[in-house]
């Protein structure tokens, strides 16, 4: 395999390592009825939470170094269209949406000697988060779209 395409397939593994968890994790988050199944999923979301941190560094240093090998650069409108909704993807999920579930899990913490049934509260917090949680996931698509057709 040339090294174009092990850096493609890397570039190809790390974008599903990202969007992966954005899409999946939302609905198991959602799936939760009770306290416990709360603080179980939060357990496993937040031991997953590493795994796009890595597939964002590992598609960056990636998409650079293809952009390089191609002479692509930065003259390609797909790209520029595709690395700014990424920028605003981020934007999203580490400024939006990660705070209002670190409230979230705060809150899981102390409520332990509240019994097992979801206060109300809880519901209204993840109302918030959902539509966030949406229109990040659009982004996601709409940079698939764009890396896979290239329509412009």
């Amino acid at each position: 395999m040339s090294l174009f395409g092990l850096l493609l397939v890397l570039h190809i593994l790390a974008s599903i390592a990202i969007m992966g968890p954005a899409f999946v994790l939302p609905i198991i988050r959602r799936s939760a009825r009770t306290v416990s199944q709360l603080r179980f999923v939060f357990g496993i979301t937040t031991k997953l939470a590493i795994i796009p941190k890595i597939g964002g560094t590992v598609l960056i240093l990636t998409g650079v170094w293809l952009m390089i090998i191609t002479k692509m650069g930065l003259s390609q409108m797909w790209l520029n269209v595709s690395i700014l909704l990424s920028l605003l993807m981020i934007v999203l999920i580490d400024g939006m949406i990660e705070p209002r579930m670190k409230k979230i899990i705060k809150m899981i913490s102390e409520s332990q000697d509240q019994g097992n049934e979801l206060p109300a509260e809880f519901g209204l917090l993840f109302k918030k988060i959902v539509p966030i949680e949406t229109v990040a996931q659009l982004l996601m698509i709409v940079i698939l779209v764009l890396m896979v057709v290239k329509p412009f």
